[in-house]
Protein backbone atom coordinates (compact mmCIF):
# COMPACT_ATOMS: atom_id res chain seq x y z
CA UNK A 1 0.00 0.00 0.00
CA UNK A 2 1.41 3.57 -0.71
CA UNK A 3 1.55 5.69 2.99
CA UNK A 4 1.32 8.78 0.70
CA UNK A 5 -1.78 9.70 -0.45
CA UNK A 6 -3.92 12.55 -0.23
CA UNK A 7 -6.28 12.75 2.98
CA UNK A 8 -9.78 11.82 2.58
CA UNK A 9 -10.29 13.99 5.60
CA UNK A 10 -9.31 16.22 8.38
CA UNK A 11 -11.00 16.72 11.38
CA UNK A 12 -13.56 14.24 10.84
CA UNK A 13 -14.28 16.43 7.37
CA UNK A 14 -14.52 14.79 4.06
CA UNK A 15 -11.56 16.37 2.07
CA UNK A 16 -13.02 19.18 -1.04
CA UNK A 17 -11.04 20.23 -3.93
CA UNK A 18 -11.32 24.01 -4.32
CA UNK A 19 -12.10 24.63 -7.78
CA UNK A 20 -10.36 26.44 -10.05
CA UNK A 21 -11.65 29.63 -11.45
CA UNK A 22 -13.25 28.20 -14.70
CA UNK A 23 -15.10 25.65 -13.08
CA UNK A 24 -19.13 26.03 -12.85
CA UNK A 25 -19.15 23.79 -9.34
CA UNK A 26 -21.99 24.59 -6.43
CA UNK A 27 -19.82 24.65 -3.06
CA UNK A 28 -20.48 23.08 0.15
CA UNK A 29 -21.25 25.27 3.27
CA UNK A 30 -17.85 26.75 4.49
CA UNK A 31 -17.69 24.02 7.77
CA UNK A 32 -18.86 21.22 5.87
CA UNK A 33 -15.49 20.07 4.35
CA UNK A 34 -11.84 20.05 4.88
CA UNK A 35 -11.24 22.81 2.21
CA UNK A 36 -8.37 21.47 -0.11
CA UNK A 37 -6.27 24.26 -1.98
CA UNK A 38 -3.90 23.11 -4.50
CA UNK A 39 -2.12 24.40 -7.58
CA UNK A 40 -0.31 22.62 -10.55
CA UNK A 41 2.26 24.39 -12.09
CA UNK A 42 1.74 21.50 -14.93
CA UNK A 43 -1.76 22.29 -16.19
CA UNK A 44 -1.08 24.48 -19.42
CA UNK A 45 -5.12 25.47 -18.89
CA UNK A 46 -4.55 27.22 -15.80
CA UNK A 47 -2.05 29.77 -14.72
CA UNK A 48 -3.21 30.58 -11.18
CA UNK A 49 -0.50 31.06 -8.58
CA UNK A 50 -1.54 29.64 -4.88
CA UNK A 51 -1.70 33.62 -3.41
CA UNK A 52 -3.98 33.97 -6.27
CA UNK A 53 -6.16 30.80 -5.18
CA UNK A 54 -5.56 31.71 -1.76
CA UNK A 55 -7.24 34.94 -2.09
CA UNK A 56 -10.42 33.82 -4.23
CA UNK A 57 -10.85 31.05 -1.69
CA UNK A 58 -11.41 33.72 1.23
CA UNK A 59 -13.76 35.56 -0.94
CA UNK A 60 -15.33 33.14 -1.95
CA UNK A 61 -15.70 30.96 1.00
CA UNK A 62 -17.28 32.17 4.49
CA UNK A 63 -13.86 32.16 6.47
CA UNK A 64 -15.32 32.35 9.65
CA UNK A 65 -17.37 29.42 9.21
CA UNK A 66 -13.99 27.25 8.09
CA UNK A 67 -13.10 24.56 9.95
CA UNK A 68 -10.37 22.43 8.29
CA UNK A 69 -7.94 23.61 5.52
CA UNK A 70 -5.26 21.31 3.68
CA UNK A 71 -2.49 22.68 1.34
CA UNK A 72 -1.33 20.63 -1.16
CA UNK A 73 0.70 21.45 -3.85
CA UNK A 74 1.80 25.40 -3.82
CA UNK A 75 3.75 25.14 -6.94
CA UNK A 76 6.77 23.78 -7.30
CA UNK A 77 7.93 22.52 -3.95
CA UNK A 78 10.94 21.50 -3.96
CA UNK A 79 11.68 25.56 -4.98
CA UNK A 80 9.41 26.85 -2.89
CA UNK A 81 9.16 26.24 0.99
CA UNK A 82 6.13 26.02 3.42
CA UNK A 83 6.87 30.04 4.89
CA UNK A 84 5.01 31.91 2.51
CA UNK A 85 1.97 29.36 3.23
CA UNK A 86 2.33 30.11 7.10
CA UNK A 87 2.47 33.74 6.61
CA UNK A 88 -0.71 33.45 4.65
CA UNK A 89 -2.39 31.57 7.40
CA UNK A 90 -1.30 34.09 10.11
CA UNK A 91 -2.19 36.98 8.02
CA UNK A 92 -6.36 35.51 7.90
CA UNK A 93 -6.04 34.89 11.36
CA UNK A 94 -8.81 37.28 12.35
CA UNK A 95 -11.35 36.18 9.63
CA UNK A 96 -10.21 32.19 9.82
CA UNK A 97 -11.99 32.22 13.52
CA UNK A 98 -13.09 29.31 13.19
CA UNK A 99 -10.44 26.89 12.05
CA UNK A 100 -9.67 24.37 13.96
CA UNK A 101 -7.54 21.83 11.56
CA UNK A 102 -4.55 22.79 9.29
CA UNK A 103 -2.52 20.26 7.04
CA UNK A 104 0.60 21.34 5.22
CA UNK A 105 1.78 19.55 2.35
CA UNK A 106 -0.43 17.12 1.24
CA UNK A 107 1.12 15.88 -1.64
CA UNK A 108 1.42 12.31 -2.80
CA UNK A 109 3.89 10.21 -4.59
CA UNK A 110 2.97 10.82 -8.16
CA UNK A 111 3.48 15.29 -7.45
CA UNK A 112 6.17 15.15 -5.85
CA UNK A 113 8.48 12.78 -3.06
CA UNK A 114 8.10 13.63 0.49
CA UNK A 115 11.85 14.24 0.65
CA UNK A 116 11.51 17.73 -2.18
CA UNK A 117 8.66 18.89 0.23
CA UNK A 118 10.49 22.00 1.25
CA UNK A 119 8.65 22.99 4.92
CA UNK A 120 9.88 26.03 6.87
CA UNK A 121 8.77 26.84 10.75
CA UNK A 122 5.45 25.92 10.98
CA UNK A 123 4.70 26.85 14.76
CA UNK A 124 3.61 30.38 13.77
CA UNK A 125 0.21 28.60 12.49
CA UNK A 126 -0.07 27.75 16.44
CA UNK A 127 0.94 31.04 17.59
CA UNK A 128 -1.56 32.55 15.31
CA UNK A 129 -4.90 30.27 16.53
CA UNK A 130 -4.96 29.56 19.43
CA UNK A 131 -8.21 27.30 19.35
CA UNK A 132 -6.54 24.76 16.38
CA UNK A 133 -7.40 21.27 17.93
CA UNK A 134 -5.34 19.29 14.78
CA UNK A 135 -2.16 19.94 12.69
CA UNK A 136 -0.36 18.09 10.66
CA UNK A 137 2.49 17.96 8.37
CA UNK A 138 4.15 16.10 5.31
CA UNK A 139 7.40 16.60 4.48
CA UNK A 140 11.11 17.09 6.75
CA UNK A 141 13.05 18.79 4.79
CA UNK A 142 13.71 22.66 5.83
CA UNK A 143 11.19 22.08 8.76
CA UNK A 144 11.85 23.69 11.76
CA UNK A 145 9.45 22.69 15.25
CA UNK A 146 10.75 25.02 18.28
CA UNK A 147 8.75 24.56 21.60
CA UNK A 148 5.48 26.07 21.90
CA UNK A 149 2.93 26.48 24.04
CA UNK A 150 -1.04 25.71 23.03
CA UNK A 151 -3.39 24.59 24.84
CA UNK A 152 -6.04 23.25 22.31
CA UNK A 153 -3.98 21.29 19.92
CA UNK A 154 -5.24 17.57 20.51
CA UNK A 155 -4.21 16.22 17.60
CA UNK A 156 0.20 16.65 15.90
CA UNK A 157 1.01 14.58 12.71
CA UNK A 158 4.79 14.84 11.10
CA UNK A 159 4.88 12.94 7.92
CA UNK A 160 8.20 12.75 6.77
CA UNK A 161 11.12 10.05 5.38
CA UNK A 162 13.39 12.17 7.46
CA UNK A 163 13.06 13.99 10.26
CA UNK A 164 15.56 16.37 12.11
CA UNK A 165 16.32 15.67 15.62
CA UNK A 166 16.01 19.29 16.18
CA UNK A 167 12.14 18.81 15.68
CA UNK A 168 11.48 15.75 18.19
CA UNK A 169 13.87 17.98 20.87
CA UNK A 170 11.47 20.87 19.70
CA UNK A 171 8.02 18.53 20.09
CA UNK A 172 9.47 16.87 23.44
CA UNK A 173 9.91 20.60 24.92
CA UNK A 174 6.64 22.06 24.23
CA UNK A 175 3.77 22.00 26.70
CA UNK A 176 0.55 20.64 24.87
CA UNK A 177 -1.64 19.66 27.59
CA UNK A 178 -4.74 18.96 25.61
CA UNK A 179 -2.57 16.69 23.17
CA UNK A 180 -4.17 13.14 22.73
CA UNK A 181 -2.14 11.57 19.69
CA UNK A 182 1.09 12.53 18.76
CA UNK A 183 1.91 10.57 15.46
CA UNK A 184 5.82 10.81 14.26
CA UNK A 185 7.25 9.91 10.87
CA UNK A 186 10.94 10.12 12.25
CA UNK A 187 12.25 8.51 8.45
CA UNK A 188 15.90 7.70 7.52
CA UNK A 189 19.43 9.48 7.60
CA UNK A 190 19.90 9.35 4.27
CA UNK A 191 17.07 11.92 4.01
CA UNK A 192 17.40 14.25 7.10
CA UNK A 193 15.80 12.12 9.61
CA UNK A 194 18.83 12.31 12.03
CA UNK A 195 16.52 11.60 15.42
CA UNK A 196 18.38 9.49 17.86
CA UNK A 197 16.26 7.23 21.05
CA UNK A 198 17.83 9.74 23.25
CA UNK A 199 15.66 12.94 21.47
CA UNK A 200 12.63 10.79 21.78
CA UNK A 201 13.64 10.77 26.20
CA UNK A 202 11.72 13.20 27.27
CA UNK A 203 8.66 12.38 25.74
CA UNK A 204 9.07 8.46 26.74
CA UNK A 205 9.37 9.39 30.30
CA UNK A 206 5.81 10.45 30.63
CA UNK A 207 4.45 13.61 32.44
CA UNK A 208 5.15 15.93 29.54
CA UNK A 209 1.54 15.44 27.48
CA UNK A 210 -0.95 14.55 30.26
CA UNK A 211 -4.03 13.54 27.70
CA UNK A 212 -1.82 11.49 25.43
CA UNK A 213 -3.45 7.94 24.42
CA UNK A 214 -2.31 7.54 21.10
CA UNK A 215 1.58 7.10 20.17
CA UNK A 216 2.93 6.62 16.34
CA UNK A 217 6.97 6.49 16.37
CA UNK A 218 7.01 5.05 12.80
CA UNK A 219 9.03 5.05 9.67
CA UNK A 220 12.17 4.33 11.36
CA UNK A 221 15.21 2.72 10.14
CA UNK A 222 16.51 2.62 13.83
CA UNK A 223 12.72 0.59 15.08
CA UNK A 224 13.99 -2.06 17.29
CA UNK A 225 16.01 1.09 19.12
CA UNK A 226 12.99 2.73 19.37
CA UNK A 227 11.05 -0.49 20.55
CA UNK A 228 13.65 -1.43 23.48
CA UNK A 229 13.25 1.96 24.79
CA UNK A 230 9.05 2.20 24.65
CA UNK A 231 9.34 -1.30 26.59
CA UNK A 232 10.67 0.34 29.69
CA UNK A 233 8.95 4.00 29.16
CA UNK A 234 6.39 5.34 31.63
CA UNK A 235 4.61 6.83 28.93
CA UNK A 236 3.33 3.85 27.81
CA UNK A 237 0.80 3.15 30.60
CA UNK A 238 -1.24 5.75 30.17
CA UNK A 239 -1.35 4.39 26.32
CA UNK A 240 -4.52 3.27 24.68
CA UNK A 241 -2.73 2.82 21.07
CA UNK A 242 0.97 2.32 20.30
CA UNK A 243 1.93 2.86 16.56
CA UNK A 244 5.71 1.12 15.66
CA UNK A 245 4.23 0.87 12.42
CA UNK A 246 6.29 1.33 8.51
CA UNK A 247 10.25 0.81 9.93
CA UNK A 248 12.24 -1.56 10.11
CA UNK A 249 11.33 -3.61 13.16
CA UNK A 250 13.00 -6.93 13.30
CA UNK A 251 12.72 -9.87 16.19
CA UNK A 252 14.80 -8.17 18.21
CA UNK A 253 12.96 -4.92 18.60
CA UNK A 254 9.47 -6.93 18.82
CA UNK A 255 11.72 -9.09 21.76
CA UNK A 256 12.36 -6.85 23.62
CA UNK A 257 8.81 -5.19 23.81
CA UNK A 258 7.65 -8.60 24.67
CA UNK A 259 10.39 -8.61 27.50
CA UNK A 260 9.44 -5.08 29.11
CA UNK A 261 6.31 -3.61 30.61
CA UNK A 262 2.56 -5.00 30.55
CA UNK A 263 1.18 -3.76 26.97
CA UNK A 264 -2.15 -5.78 27.90
CA UNK A 265 -4.12 -2.73 28.64
CA UNK A 266 -3.55 -1.09 25.07
CA UNK A 267 -6.36 -1.29 23.00
CA UNK A 268 -4.62 -1.65 19.71
CA UNK A 269 -0.45 -2.26 18.62
CA UNK A 270 0.59 -1.65 14.94
CA UNK A 271 3.19 -2.98 14.08
CA UNK A 272 2.25 -3.36 10.56
CA UNK A 273 5.63 -3.06 7.56
CA UNK A 274 7.71 -5.30 9.53
CA UNK A 275 10.50 -7.83 9.37
CA UNK A 276 9.52 -10.27 12.10
CA UNK A 277 9.42 -13.99 11.89
CA UNK A 278 6.32 -15.70 12.23
CA UNK A 279 7.50 -17.43 15.29
CA UNK A 280 7.78 -14.33 17.10
CA UNK A 281 4.79 -12.82 15.36
CA UNK A 282 3.02 -15.58 17.05
CA UNK A 283 4.37 -15.32 20.31
CA UNK A 284 2.88 -11.60 20.29
CA UNK A 285 -0.41 -12.52 19.40
CA UNK A 286 -0.49 -15.08 21.59
CA UNK A 287 0.38 -12.46 24.39
CA UNK A 288 -1.63 -10.20 23.97
CA UNK A 289 -4.82 -11.01 22.14
CA UNK A 290 -6.08 -13.06 24.86
CA UNK A 291 -6.54 -9.73 26.58
CA UNK A 292 -8.18 -7.85 23.96
CA UNK A 293 -5.53 -5.95 22.25
CA UNK A 294 -5.93 -5.58 18.59
CA UNK A 295 -2.27 -6.61 17.15
CA UNK A 296 -1.57 -5.69 13.66
CA UNK A 297 1.97 -7.36 11.80
CA UNK A 298 0.58 -6.90 8.45
CA UNK A 299 2.43 -6.35 5.30
CA UNK A 300 6.08 -7.26 5.56
CA UNK A 301 8.51 -5.43 4.85
CA UNK A 302 10.71 -6.27 1.16
CA UNK A 303 14.36 -7.02 1.38
CA UNK A 304 17.23 -7.04 -0.56
CA UNK A 305 20.12 -8.55 -0.93
CA UNK A 306 23.90 -7.83 -2.20
CA UNK A 307 27.37 -9.64 -1.42
CA UNK A 308 25.36 -11.00 1.64
CA UNK A 309 24.02 -8.01 3.11
CA UNK A 310 19.95 -8.16 3.76
CA UNK A 311 19.11 -4.56 3.16
CA UNK A 312 15.43 -3.94 4.75
CA UNK A 313 13.90 -0.59 4.17
CA UNK A 314 11.19 1.75 5.86
CA UNK A 315 7.67 2.23 4.24
CA UNK A 316 8.33 5.97 3.69
CA UNK A 317 11.90 7.46 2.81
CA UNK A 318 12.87 9.62 -0.51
Amino acid sequence: MSYVEHLKELHGLPAFDFPAPEAARELPEADAVAWRLSTDPYDDDSEEEFEELWDRFLETVDPAGVRAIVVGRWGEAYDNDSEFIVRRLVAARERLTGLRAVFIGDLEQEEEEISWIEQSDVTPVLDAFPLLEEFGIRGGTGLRFPAVRHQRLRTLRFETGGLPGEVVRGVAASELPALEHLDIWLGVSEYGGDATVADLAPLLAGGGFPALRRLGLRNSEIQDEIAAAVAGAPVVAQLASLDLSMGVLTDKGVTALLDGQPLTHLTRLDLRHNYVTESVAERVRAALEPSGVEVDLSEPGDTWEHDGVVHRYTAVAE
